[in-house]
């Protein structure tokens, strides 16, 4: 690993181990076995490519302690590992939301993160014109993985329905700008016409952002 002008240079690394860095990010802190399983690998292979990620400082052990035998090892990602996961551009829009701020007030912030949340909502909207709640929520799913937040449906088939984020692209802004976390679930009970109910925020220091959704009553004012 390399450094110019204090900033930490890592090569490029290849689609299986950035899946692994994806697929870590989801377990939370899995053994070599658990991981091997997810990614469809052999141990011997996911080793490899676990070593090599360990080699750049991007994964940490732990050894837990469980029966006979000696502990297992499991890895999770350590800072610099996380860094690897998609981020959006947190530096300009920070600097943006910071130069509104200190133009015009805090107001003029939680003004223009509800703005964009409207243009995200004509945007989407027309994909999540579907009769059941169930299935909106899959294909809010799908937009927000292809964003970068590592997002996974619940696997529950009957209400209350999950919406799981293994990533926050937008966590700087967020630590900043708590208003960019209730204008995005405002944003979900729009989209999907229901409730919407934050129960972990990665910004908290969860693993994961979970949204807990269920139909609410009254027409859909938004079709």
């Amino acid at each position: 690993m390399e450094e110019a002008a204090g900033v930490q240079v890592l090569p490029a690394f290849s689609p299986p181990k950035r899946a692994i860095l994806e697929a870590i990010r989801r377990l939370g802190e899995p053994s070599l076995e658990d991981l091997a399983t997810a990614m469809g690998r052999s141990k011997m292979s996911t080793l490899k490519h676990l070593q090599h990620l360990e080699a750049h400082g991007l994964l940490q052990r732990t050894h837990h302690r469980g029966g006979r035998g000696r502990p297992r090892v499991h890895f999770s990602l350590s800072a610099l590992g996380v860094e690897q996961l998609p981020k959006a551009y947190t530096h300009m829009t920070l600097s943006a939301l910071s130069f509104v701020e200190e133009r015009l007030g805090r107001p003029a912030v939680n003004e223009v993160l509800e703005r964009r949340a409207s243009e995200l909502y004509a945007t989407h909207r027309p994909d999540l014109r579907l009769p059941t709640l169930r299935d909106r929520v899959a294909i809010l799913t799908k937009l927000r993985d292809a964003g970068g937040y590592m997002a996974q449906q619940g696997t529950s088939k009957r209400e209350p329905f999950e919406l799981l984020e293994y990533n926050c692209p937008i966590i700087e802004i967020a630590e900043r700008y708590g208003e960019a976390c209730a204008a995005e679930r405002r944003l979900f009970e729009r989209l999907l016409n229901a409730q919407v109910e934050v129960t972990h925020r990665v910004v908290d220091g969860a693993k994961v952002c979970r949204f807990v959704i269920r139909t609410r009553d009254g027409p859909d004012t938004d079709a």
